[in-house]
């Protein structure tokens, strides 16, 4: 994998390059600054989404393209009939989903359309929380907002960490509540197993989180979806709008559906003793995403990239 830091050296920002961009989804943003418990459901803006379509097709080169459509058509029919439906997806960018809304729109006709919008993301109250343009960019897509674990536990002031952990349980009660409903009624919940970017120089970035294992088992079929290229590259500075566009050939690639239960009950009878379950689980998750990461970047290879 390229390092972030080395490729994004000396390029202009997401911000700087779309600058012009920068005052329209301002103006269209209507997200609040700070997430509610009341309103952890967040659908997605339209106008906003439309901006973010016209950067990811000026970064996607042309032999881009979504491999295993069958796959997730299946998972897509799926749900449409009543069954819950998650997809676990390798993550390296906050351009990540908007390029598989990309690629299912423009290759995949109306029904990757109708597929595009039935996904529903776990995502992190920060994008919300973080700047206007990040918040901005964030609502293009629907979401449903979730207080990370690990961000309580970056907080070392004890009296903000009680208010702080009180809001978190509010948020994530809801959101739990609303991913229930929401999975049930022909919605595809998509989830980063990781919950945070990959970074070359962070190898515990790569590595899935064992609360994953909690949203397995609550649902009917996973399908795994890994992904090659990058569209904006992350910068250490910590600050989203700060990232850098990178101009690649991105391909996806859906897995073969994975029935949760058999998975789960496969890993248990395989994990070692001094294994925490839960985490052998994620981390067999995280090989098979591995697997897909190779077999797309081998046709990145073919493909020039």
């Amino acid at each position: 994998m390229t390092s972030n830091a080395e490729t994004g050296r000396k390029r202009l920002t997401v911000k700087e390059r779309y600058a012009d961009y920068v005052p329209e989804f301002l103006e269209r943003s209507k997200q609040a600054d700070r997430v509610s418990h009341e309103a952890v459901f967040q659908q997605a803006n339209e106008h906003t989404r439309a901006l973010v379509n016209r950067i990811v097709g000026s970064l996607m080169k042309p032999d881009s393209r979504l491999l295993g459509f069958e796959h997730l058509k299946e998972l897509y029919d799926r749900s449409q009939a009543g069954e819950s439906c998650l997809i676990v997806m390798e993550h390296f960018s906050n351009f990540d989903i908007p390029g598989l809304y990309y690629l299912l729109m423009t290759q995949h006709g109306e029904v990757g359309r109708e597929m595009a919008d039935s996904i529903v993301a776990m995502a992190a109250a920060k994008l919300n929380e973080e700047n206007r343009i990040v918040r901005a960019f964030t609502e293009s897509f629907t979401r449903i907002v979730i207080y990370p674990s690990r961000a309580l536990k970056a907080i070392v002031d004890p009296a903000k960490f009680a208010i702080e952990r009180k809001r978190s349980n509010e948020i994530n009660m809801s959101a739990l509540r609303e991913m229930i409903r929401r999975k049930k009624h022909g919605y595809i919940i998509l989830v980063f197993p990781t919950g945070t970017r990959y970074r070359a120089d962070k190898p515990d970035s790569a590595r899935g989180l064992p609360e994953i294992d909690s949203y397995l088992k609550q649902f009917d079929h996973i399908c795994p979806i890994g992904i090659g290229g990058n569209l904006l590259l992350v910068n250490p500075s910590g600050d989203m709008s700060e990232d850098w566009p990178n101009e690649d050939i991105m391909v996806y690639k859906a897995g073969e559906l994975i029935k949760p239960r058999d998975f789960r009950l496969m890993c248990r009878a395989e994990c070692p003793g001094d294994y925490d379950p839960k985490q052998y689980t994620v981390d067999r998750l995280m090989d098979r995403l591995a697997e897909l990461h190779v077999e797309v970047e081998a046709v990145r290879e073919e493909l020039g990239a």
